[in-house]
């Protein structure tokens, strides 16, 4: 991956190879995250991993809301907005998932700004500016279907207007909007292309090391 420092290349492995991939990687531009966290802070919650937890791994960020969470463990947009305020509480930097299924998708933005305002909700200006958001239509993810250029910019676009509205302009301009939803090489670059499409949120193609290389090539 040539030229890698000019982008923010992000590594999301399972907690149980968080450690090994923080020493593999120490030393280099690339970031480390988890794949979620605990909503709660401390206390007595058995095989639950916390913010503390993850910032004392080496992690810099962590995906809260995403589609499995949401769908196969009950992360409904309460316990979500929980956990983007522990994230933020311990330091670190969420990225927000939020995106409908294919029977939603004729409602997208009614059911894309109620995830928005639901899980930042109590998220002031300043806590905002640490947060990305990624925009990952369900029905798009390990299908092998994905949304078009065009469709995910017009999702992505509300998003930041939403963000404009509920904010201000410079939030929603300083805000990292992700795609996600199938991306690989051969749709990457078309993807990232597009005016408010700020990156990827990359699922399987990020198993094969050389089409995940393919992908940062594709954001440089």
């Amino acid at each position: 991956m040539k030229g890698v420092d000019s982008v923010d290349v992000l590594i999301i492995p399972p907690y149980t190879s968080l450690d090994r991939a923080g020493r593999l990687i120490e030393g280099t531009s690339l970031l480390l995250g988890a794949q979620d966290l605990c909503s709660e802070p401390e206390g007595a919650f058995t095989g639950a991993i916390s913010a503390k937890m993850l910032v004392a791994c080496g992690c810099s960020h962590v995906l809260v809301g995403h589609s499995e969470r949401r769908e196969l463990f009950g992360d409904d947009d309460q316990i979500v907005s929980r956990k983007l305020k522990a994230a933020l509480d311990a330091g670190l930097m969420p990225i927000l998932c939020v995106g409908e299924t294919l029977s939603e998708h004729d409602r997208v933005e009614e059911k894309v700004t109620g995830q928005l305002r639901d899980d930042l909700a109590g998220i002031d200006k300043e806590g905002l500016e640490k947060v990305t958001i990624a925009y990952e239509p369900i029905w798009a993810i390990g299908t092998g279907k994905t949304a078009t250029p065009e469709v995910a910019q017009e999702t992505i676009g509300m998003i930041r207007s939403w963000i404009a509205q509920h904010y201000d302009d410079a939030a929603a301009q300083g805000m990292r909007i992700l795609y996600g939803g199938s991306v690989k090489p051969a749709n990457a670059a078309s993807l990232l292309a597009q005016r408010d499409i700020d990156g990827a949120l990359v699922g399987g193609a990020s198993l094969d090391d050389e089409k995940f290389a393919a992908i940062v090539d594709a954001a440089l």
